[in-house]
């Protein structure tokens, strides 16, 4: 009793320290300002949010046509902050991501012309449409928010957020992105299709629109400095460390599970960490419960973790055995 009374003075305390107001209300405005376009994608919208305070990239999957691209480009729009698209295609070079030097006839040295990765978001669409060789050019700009060209380093400046789409792999003309670079990504959002109710909605926005770009409907609500300012404090959210127990024995049962063929790294705990602070953080809260730790799971896992063939052929998804191993493990209290 001791023990609960003291954990909950220490909370106290620590909500006189953060000011999560404005952060609240930033993440409100940019949910409303997607609405006026964006059709019953609250949970995507969310994830997206949470991504950009976890500081992290995303994989969109999906078939074609539900908003995939147009999603993430106005979730660009709502940031005051440079934007850029690429288009993945298998002719696609290394150097057309990420720059290449130039001769200069009236300085006869070579210059480095920046490639379109150079951006804060960077919207790669169908990123499972390029080659192996071209897909590793992104290795170093995800991690470690640089590039290496010619033998010098270029930094990234900051924010950097890479949101790819892709169609599922069974599709033809894809190439499957290697588990490697997946890891990078801190979610995987997998955007199933509409209901009828929401279909019923997306055909009448459109038609109220009369013929105008949804991309002029939406303005920009949030700075670069204010998004680092609440990326800070996101990052000061206090974690217990029973909570942090439980992160790491739900990922290491996925190692060790018998429908798995591969577990979740200790990347896949930080990502979960992460990812938890900025769902306490979007909600107002300095801390973070075991319902924030529940929501990070399939969205950072299930493209971390690879089913047995077996589980895969009786049609089991990576989703199932991720509730599974989450209602195995004792829930913090």
């Amino acid at each position: 009793m001791e023990n609960e009374d003291f954990n909950n003075e220490e909370n106290l305390n620590f909500n006189s320290r953060i000011d999560l107001e404005g952060l609240k209300n930033a993440v409100v405005n940019i949910k409303t300002e997607l609405r006026k376009v964006i059709v019953g994608q609250d949970n995507f919208v969310e994830l997206l949010i949470a991504a950009l305070l976890a500081d992290g990239h995303v994989l969109i999957e999906g078939v074609p046509g539900i908003a995939k691209t147009v999603t993430a480009k106005l979730f660009a729009k709502v940031l005051e902050t440079d934007f850029n698209r690429i288009q993945f295609t298998p002719d696609l070079m290394p150097s057309d991501v990420l720059g290449t030097s130039v001769f200069n006839m009236k300085t006869s040295d070579f210059e480095f012309k920046k490639g379109p990765i150079f951006s804060n978001v960077v919207l790669i669409d169908e990123i499972n449409r390029a080659p192996a060789k071209t897909q590793a050019a992104l290795f170093e700009t995800m991690e470690e928010r640089q590039a290496t060209i010619d033998g010098k380093t270029y930094e990234l400046h900051a924010p950097f957020m890479v949101l790819a789409t892709q169609n599922p792999i069974e599709q033809e003309g894809t190439y499957a992105l290697p588990e490697a670079q997946l890891d990078r990504f801190i979610f995987k959002i997998k955007v199933g299709y509409p209901s009828l109710d929401e279909e019923v909605k997306i055909i009448e926005s459109h038609h109220k629109r009369q013929g105008k770009l949804p991309q002029t409907l939406i303005e920009a609500v949030l700075n670069t400095q204010s998004l680092e300012d609440y990326k800070a404090k996101t990052q000061a959210i206090l974690v217990e460390e029973k909570i942090i127990k439980y992160i790491a024995e739900i990922v290491s049962k996925t190692r060790n599970h018998p429908h798995l063929y591969l577990g979740g790294s200790p990347r896949a705990s930080i990502a979960i960490l992460n990812t938890a602070k900025a769902f306490a953080a979007m909600n107002g809260r300095d801390f973070v419960i075991p319902e924030d730790v529940k929501k990070a799971l399939n969205p950072v896992l299930n493209h971390r973790i690879i089913l047995t063939p077996e589980r895969e052929m009786e049609g089991m998804t990576t989703e199932n055995v991720v509730d599974m191993i989450s209602h195995s493990v004792e829930i913090p209290r």
